[in-house]
Parts: C-alpha cells; sequence; structure tokens
C-alpha cells in the first residue's frame, strides 16, 4: 500500500482539476518512468483516459521514454504497440536530435512536460525542458509544466557558474551546479532569461517547503534514470558526476552508482585517510572495493571509496566531490587521465570542462592548487545565482 504523502505534485493537481487546462488540446507528452501520481499511476495512462484530451505523441529523453537506455548512448523512435502512438527520441544520435523537430510538433497544439529532475545542472531532463520550450516558441504551441519537488530540496546552492563558450546539453544556462530549483521554477527563469515568447503553464505542487528533501514529501521514489536507483545518489551526484570527465570509475556498473569511485590501481586505504582529513562536512568516507558488470574497468577489481552521507544539511556534494576528484588525481600518478573522447555530442573541449562550465577548475587542479583555494571563487557566483532565481521561485 502507497503512503499517504503529504505533497502533491503537478501531475496530482492537474489530475483534481479533471485535466480542465487541457481538454480540447492535441497534446505531446514529454515524460519518462519517474512521472508517476502519488499512488504510483503514471501521467501517460492518466493523461490517455482524460475527458477531452487527445494524447497525439510520446516524447522520450535521456534514457529513453521508458528508462532503460545507459548514459550516452543514442535513443531510437518507434511507435507505441498497444496504441499505435507515435513516439520520438529526444536523444539520438546528434546534438539537433536533442530538440523536438518542426515535423515532429506538426498538429500538436501543446507540449505536457512531466520530468523528475535531481536538482543538478548536468542532469540533462531540465536541458530537454529548455530546448523544448524553444523549439514550442518557435512553433506557438502552449507549454504545461508539471512540477515536481526538487528531491535535494529548494534551499542550498552551490557549485560554480556555467560561464560563456562552455555551454553544452550538460550546461545548456548559465546556472550553479546545484541549483535548489524545482524543474518548474527553472521554466520561469528559462523563458524570462531567454525572452522566450511561448505561453508557458506551470501546474505548481501542492504542500512543498523549501527545506525538505523527497523522503520529507511521503511521495514514491522512482529511479528517473537507471543510474540514479535511491536519493542516496542523488545527494552526491552533483559532486561525483565530475568523475565522468577522467577515467575513473564513478561506480557506473555497481549498484551504488556516484556513491562508490575509484580505480584498479588505487590505495583504497590511503585514498580514504587522505578524504577524512579534508574535513568535508556531512559525509564520511569508507575504503571500498568493487568490480564494475560494465562501463568503466568492467569485470576489474577497483579501489577507492563510498560516500556515506550522515548529514544532509551540512554536506556539500559539489565541494566534497572536486576533494574526491583531487584525492583520486593526487594518488593516481601518471595512470590519471582527463576524458578526452567526444561527451554529450561536444568534441572540441574537456569533459570535465563542460561539467564543470569552464576550464578554470582543471587548470587549478593540474597547477596543484589545493580544492579549498579552488571553490573559493564559487561564493561570489553562489551569491550572485541566489540573487538571480529569487524572482522565479514558486514555493
Amino acid at each position: 500500500m502507497v503512503p499517504q504523502a503529504r505533497v502533491r505534485t503537478g501531475l496530482d493537481c492537474l489530475v483534481d482539476q479533471g485535466f480542465a487546462p487541457l481538454r480540447g488540446l492535441r497534446v505531446g507528452l514529454v515524460t519518462h518512468p519517474a512521472a508517476v501520481d502519488s499512488r504510483l499511476r503514471h501521467i501517460r495512462e492518466r493523461l490517455a483516459a482524460a475527458p477531452g484530451v487527445h494524447l497525439a505523441a510520446l516524447f522520450g529523453p535521456e534514457h529513453g521514454w521508458m528508462g532503460e537506455e545507459q548514459d550516452l548512448i543514442g535513443v531510437a523512435g518507434g511507435t507505441e504497440a498497444d496504441s499505435g502512438l507515435r513516439i520520438y527520441s529526444l536523444y539520438g544520435n546528434s546534438f539537433d536530435s536533442l530538440t523536438p523537430s518542426e515535423e515532429q510538433l506538426r498538429g500538436l497544439d501543446a507540449l505536457v512536460i512531466d520530468l523528475q529532475d535531481v536538482g543538478s545542472r548536468y542532469y540533462t531532463f531540465q536541458a530537454t525542458m529548455l530546448l523544448c520550450l524553444e523549439a514550442a516558441a518557435r512553433q506557438g504551441l502552449r507549454v504545461f509544466v508539471l512540477d515536481r519537488p526538487n528531491p535535494l530540496g529548494g534551499e542550498k546552492v552551490e557549485g560554480p557558474l556555467l560561464q560563456r563558450g562552455y555551454e553544452s546539453f550538460v550546461g545548456i544556462h548559465p546556472i550553479v551546479t546545484r541549483h535548489g530549483m524545482t524543474i518548474g521554477e527553472l521554466a520561469r527563469l528559462y523563458r524570462a532569461e531567454r525572452h522566450l515568447r511561448v505561453e508557458l503553464m506551470v501546474v505548481p505542487c501542492e504542500g512543498w517547503q523549501r527545506g525538505w528533501d523527497f523522503e520529507q514529501t511521503g511521495l514514491p521514489w522512482v529511479l528517473p534514470s537507471p543510474n540514479m536507483p535511491t536519493l542516496e545518489t542523488a545527494f552526491v551526484y552533483p559532486g561525483q558526476c565530475l568523475l565522468e570527465g577522467t577515467n575513473l570509475s564513478e561506480g557506473r556498473g555497481t549498484t551504488r552508482p556516484f556513491e562508490l569511485c575509484g580505480a584498479p590501481w588505487i590505495d583504497a586505504r590511503k585514498l580514504c585517510q587522505h578524504l577524512q582529513e579534508e574535513g568535508c562536512p556531512g559525509v564520511v568516507f569508507r575504503p571500498a572495493w568493487f568490480r564494475p558488470t560494465f562501463h568503466k574497468f568492467a569485470g576489474q577489481t577497483c579501489a577507492g571509496v563510498q560516500l556515506h552521507v550522515t548529514d544532509r544539511q551540512a554536506f556539500q556534494p559539489v565541494r566534497t566531490g572536486l576533494a574526491v576528484l583531487a584525492a583520486l588525481r593526487e594518488q593516481s600518478g601518471g595512470a590519471f587521465a582527463w576524458r578526452q573522447e567526444t561527451y554529450e555530442f561536444v568534441s572540441d573541449r574537456p569533459a570535465i570542462d563542460l561539467l564543470f562550465g569552464s576550464d578554470r577548475e582543471r587548470r587549478a587542479l593540474e597547477a596543484g592548487v589545493p580544492a579549498v583555494d579552488i571553490c573559493r571563487i564559487w561564493e561570489a557566483e553562489e551569491d550572485a545565482f541566489r540573487q538571480r532565481r529569487q524572482p522565479y521561485l514558486m514555493y
């Protein structure tokens, strides 16, 4: 039995309205498996049964409409077997594939976007939303964004601001790494700051408080992507995803992605001691050994650490991730390398620069600047972003 939720999502509120704002419209639905109501019923079924609403097309973001694909794997479109609905992929084999095309939007009146974000700039669902807003503006479509709580809460802001010239799918607009906004609030900010002439309706949550993490909402957790299985994963992700920009394992191919990290050449106990001495608040490091079943070092035993978050309020995931990255680089010696292959359709810049949002942090690490000094420059950027986001907050 699903427990009673303290928060009602935008989907729950739209159901309460009998889907009235969508009646008479031909709708394209942009969503994934985590778009469920408080009783775990998926939006696709709720929308298909809504009176007077014509569900005309489905759009799937990264990882696919059914959420089965791993990272950086192009997803094909198709047709839904039981209904004949056309399914369009918004994550194919080129950057252009990330945006709905004019042909895909032809005949629609509106896009309904229901995506569970996890509160980090490089988690791509909010980037998909922005690209959909831009496409809808060009085609004169209405956009309905069904809001959901930020799993990390809505108070904390952390990390560097994306710098001009380093835009990508993991940094599509100049926001900080941990933005502390809901996807509906981001839609309002994006429309204003990109000067989009689009009719936008954000259906807000009811009952959510900014200081709550996801467990306090009482809502069921459905993994929004294959390597985001738990709320614990989401809390470490804003920092640990930086390891995607290296040849070190970020724990993909294990049951604890992003909580585990390391490589075959690491001394786990030495690394753990180093990180404990860094004094990162709200987290304990434990020596760990793991063998990924896929992705980096598949089938090889890796040594490293597991991050155990002991105080979510005190924990600073981006600063902790920087400290982990610096310690791993120091201990790896000549075995360490920045990831050089094409990353999220960008081939002329290292992946780590796209993740940080500039080359500033990489160059500082290469120069041996301590992690604690590197992140001091973030403070002014964090303060400025707190002010920038203020007009768009809804809770």
